[in-house]
C-alpha cells in the first residue's frame, strides 16, 4: 500500500475501481473508488471496535475539502466520546417533526410556559410550521428549511420572526434530548425581520374624548346606528338605540389608563390581590411571573366605587370566573371617542409616554410596568428627553437674552410651553 498523502482533486480523478487512497493530514480519511464512484469515508475506533463511516460520494455537495472538514469535525465528536456510525443509526430513527412538536407541547410548552404562550405555541405549529415540515424528521431539518418558511411568513414579520425563535428552541432541545446531532442552530444565521412599532400614545385631548366616551357610556348610553349594509327589519327608534356599558368594564379601562397593567392582569385580578393599606395589587402570576401594581388616587378611587360581586374586581357573566374580554365596550368607546384603530394595549403605552415624557426615567418606568427586561422599556427612550431640553432651553434662553438685552423671554418660560406640549 503507498504512503500516504495529502488527498486532493488530482487524487480522485485517478483513482482505479478498488483503489483506496489514505490523507496525511487526517488520520483515518480516505477515499475508495467504487465500480463506477468514488466514496469518502473515516476510518476510526470507539468502544474497542473498529468502525469505517461513510462521509458521502465525491461530488456535490462534498468535494475533497468539504469531506475533509467532515472527517474532522468527525474525529472532534470521536474525543468527545460520540461514536458517529451510532449516532447516524439513533438519526435514522429519530422522530418526524409532527411527533416531535407533540412531545415539545407536551413536556417543554404546557409544563414551563404560561398558558398563553402554549396555546400561542400550538396555533403557530398548526397554521405554519407543521404544514411545511410534513413527513420530514426533525434530525434533517437545516438551514434551508427554515430560511424558507421564514421567508414564505415576510408578509408578516412579527410571525415570521416568532415561527423561528420557537423553531430553534425545539432544535435546541431536540439536541438535549438527542434525536438531532449536535452541532450549530440552523436558526441562528437566520436574519429576523424588522419590526415596526406599533405604540401609539394618547394626547390630552384625545385622553379628555376617551374619558367623556367611557362616562357616556356607563351612564346615558352612546347611540348606535344601524349597519347599512345589513337588513334590519325591526331597528329600534333612534331615542332607543342606546348601548351602555356596566361599571366593571368602564372601571376596567379606567384601571388599565392609571396603572399602566396588561389586560389579562386587570380581568384577572382578584379583591383577594389588593392590598389597600400600602396601595398595592400583589400579583400572584403574570406575563414576567409574580408582580406588585403601585395604586394610586385615581386608580383606588375606581376599586373603591366598584360593587363586590364575586371574587373578582371586574366581574363578568360568570362570577366564578373572570371576564373574557373586553372587545365590545372597548369597540363603543373607542368609536364615540374618534380614535379608531387605538388598541386597548395602546393605554399602557401611554401611562408609560407621561412617565417619560415628566422625565420620571425609564428605571422607574419599567419598575412600574413591571419589565424585566430594560430592552422592554427602552422603547419609550425618544419621550425621556425633558431634563435636555431644559438643558438646551436655558442655554438658547441666555444666548437670546445677551443678544436682545431688551426681551422678557426667558428659558423658563419657554421650558413649561414645551413640557405642556409634549405630555402626550
Amino acid at each position: 500500500m503507498a504512503s500516504p498523502r495529502r488527498i486532493t482533486k488530482t487524487t480522485v480523478d485517478r483513482l482505479q475501481p478498488g483503489e483506496t487512497a489514505w490523507d496525511s493530514e487526517v488520520r483515518g480519511f480516505c477515499v475508495r473508488k467504487q465500480r463506477r464512484d468514488a466514496v469518502y469515508a473515516l476510518k476510526y475506533r470507539a468502544g474497542g471496535k473498529q468502525r469505517l463511516y461513510t462521509i458521502g460520494l465525491h461530488g456535490s455537495p462534498w468535494t475533497v475539502e468539504k469531506a475533509r472538514n467532515e472527517a474532522v469535525r468527525l474525529r472532534g465528536a470521536i474525543a468527545d466520546g460520540v461514536d458517529p456510525a451510532l449516532l447516524r443509526e439513533a438519526m435514522k430513527a429519530a422522530p418526524s417533526f409532527d411527533e416531535f412538536a407533540d412531545r415539545y407541547l407536551l413536556e417543554v410548552s404546557d409544563v414551563h410556559k404560561k398558558a398563553t404562550t402554549a396555546r400561542e405555541d400550538r396555533r403557530m405549529l398548526r397554521l405554519h410550521v407543521r404544514p411545511r415540515f410534513d413527513g420530514r424528521k426533525v434530525s434533517d431539518l437545516d438551514r434551508g428549511d427554515v430560511a424558507r418558511l421564514h421567508a414564505a411568513l415576510k408578509s408578516k414579520p412579527v410571525m415570521a420572526n416568532r415561527v423561528v425563535a420557537l423553531i430553534s428552541h425545539m432544535l435546541n432541545w431536540a439536541m438535549e434530548k438527542g434525536v438531532r446531532p449536535e452541532g450549530p442552530n440552523p436558526c441562528q444565521r437566520i436574519k429576523r425581520y424588522a419590526e415596526e412599532g406599533q405604540e401609539r400614545f394618547l394626547s390630552m385631548d384625545e385622553l379628555a374624548r376617551l374619558g367623556a366616551a367611557i362616562a357616556l357610556a356607563e351612564s346615558s348610553g352612546i347611540q348606535w346606528e344601524p349597519d347599512p349594509a345589513k337588513k334590519v327589519k325591526h331597528a329600534p327608534k333612534p331615542e332607543n338605540r342606546l348601548a351602555k356599558i356596566d361599571q366593571f368594564a368602564a372601571g376596567a379601562l379606567r384601571l388599565l389608563l392609571f396603572t399602566g397593567a396588561r389586560l389579562r392582569e386587570i380581568l384577572h385580578l382578584k379583591w383577594e390581590h389588593i392590598d389597600f393599606g400600602r396601595g398595592l395589587l400583589l400579583l400572584p402570576d403574570s406575563k414576567t411571573g409574580k408582580k406588585a401594581i403601585v395604586l394610586n388616587a385615581p386608580a383606588l378611587a375606581v376599586l373603591n366605587g366598584l360593587e363586590r360581586v364575586g371574587e373578582y374586581v371586574i366581574a363578568g357573566e360568570k362570577l366564578d370566573k373572570p371576564r373574557a374580554d373586553l372587545k365590545r365596550p372597548w369597540n363603543l368607546v373607542r368609536g364615540a371617542a374618534g380614535l379608531d384603530g387605538l388598541r386597548i394595549h395602546d393605554l399602557r403605552h401611554t401611562y408609560a409616554s407621561f412617565g417619560a415624557g415628566g422625565g420620571l426615567g425609564l428605571p422607574i418606568i419599567g419598575k412600574l410596568l413591571g419589565h424585566s427586561q430594560a430592552a422592554t422599556t427602552a422603547r419609550y427612550a425618544h419621550l425621556d428627553n425633558d431634563p435636555l431640553k431644559r438643558a438646551s432651553e436655558t442655554i438658547a434662553g441666555q444666548i437670546a437674552a445677551a443678544m436682545s438685552p431688551g426681551s422678557v423671554a426667558s428659558a423658563e418660560v419657554v421650558s413649561l410651553r414645551t413640557t405642556e406640549r409634549g405630555t402626550g
